[in-house]
């Protein structure tokens, strides 16, 4: 599944792990990085390939009121083939990317007012269910002050959920009921709140089972996955650094509590029988325990403020909205 955010020097992510030697010390002796604005662009472009041919399978779904499915990847050779059939595929790719781009943007952008070195936005192709594994930026020096690394850590959900809620909105409009076409699909997607109080709005009395997404709304779907993901309060995620701001060193402690919670629901999720999403929390709370779960000192007794105390109670809020407890099970199954 997709996901966004920033890097640390200690190796703390708001999106993909990574770790880099040296600690803050070194990077204070190293004159600032330069990005490669080759390997930038080439990886936007191979993402913008790959989220399109998706874009184009759900396309034809859509039209012929055919359910969510898993076998995509014979769009890769008909591309080649017939090359305007990439083109149905836009709207969803052209929306995914420009969510995307917003949370990145949010973090780099928060991250230069505040003189850190941060680079552009690296995208990740990948043929998974929407085309891509998301994106992340690196931040390149150190985070002095908990009132900048809250700013750097809820830039990204802020402006990637704004970004998202224009998306939705149309998509949702644009969709359509077809009785019955989410179980005939390979897949069942949970659905998120926010998406689920405006199928209310726009098909009073329908079940989500019998809503037929348009593209746009699967786009703003995996957009809202990845918010939820980034903003789950453990270590290097976004919400591992908004709950730092608030809760300092005892991060460490509700981090492990955190990923204890997200390896029950996942085996709860496994007991119930909705095996695609019980793995799926499985192995995020692995990974995030195992890769994830350091975070960077800051030694700043300030308080953070009412302000960011509010936005960090808006950052709950696109949480609880963005989330869904099953992202996805098989049918039949």
């Amino acid at each position: 599944m997709s996901n966004s955010g920033y890097s640390q020097p200690d190796g703390s992510s708001g999106g993909r792990l990574f770790e880099v030697p040296g600690g803050y010390d070194s990077f204070r002796e190293r004159p600032p990085a330069r990005d490669r604005y080759w390997l930038h662009a080439l990886l936007l472009l191979l993402t913008f390939v790959s989220t399109t041919v998706v874009g184009a399978g759900l396309a034809e779904n859509f039209a012929a009121n055919a359910p969510f499915s898993l076998d995509e990847i014979d769009g890769y050779v008909r591309m080649w083939h017939r090359p305007a059939y990439l083109l149905q595929g836009l709207p969803f790719s052209l929306t995914l990317l420009f969510i995307l781009m917003a949370h990145e943007m949010g973090h780099y952008l928060t991250a230069l007012v505040y003189g850190v070195d941060v680079s552009l936005p690296y995208f990740l192709p990948a043929p998974t269910l929407i085309g891509t594994m998301g994106a992340f930026i690196r931040i390149r020096s150190p985070i002095h002050s908990k009132r900048a690394l809250f700013d750097i850590g809820v830039g990204g959900p802020l402006a990637g959920f704004v970004a998202l809620v224009g998306p939705l909105v149309a998509g949702v409009a644009l969709s359509r009921v077809v009785p019955g076409i989410v179980i005939r699909g390979d897949l069942t997607l949970g659905t998120p709140l926010a998406m689920r109080l405006l199928e209310l709005l726009m098909f009073p009395g329908v079940r989500t089972g019998d809503i037929s997404l348009h593209p746009v709304a699967r786009a703003a779907w995996a957009g809202l996955l990845a918010t939820a993901l980034n903003l789950l309060p453990i270590g290097q995620l976004d919400g591992g650094h908004i709950l730092y701001s608030f809760a300092g060193e005892r991060t460490r402690l509700l981090s492990r509590l955190f990923v204890a919670v997200l390896a029950s629901l996942g085996t709860y999720q496994l007991v119930t029988s909705h095996y695609a999403s019980g793995y799926t929390w499985l192995l995020w709370a692995g990974v995030l325990f195992f890769f994830g779960m350091r975070h960077p000192s800051i030694y700043d007794p300030r308080p953070i403020g009412r302000l960011r105390a509010g936005l960090g109670i808006a950052a709950l809020a696109i949480f609880i909205l963005s989330l869904t407890v099953s992202p996805a099970r098989t049918n039949g199954l």
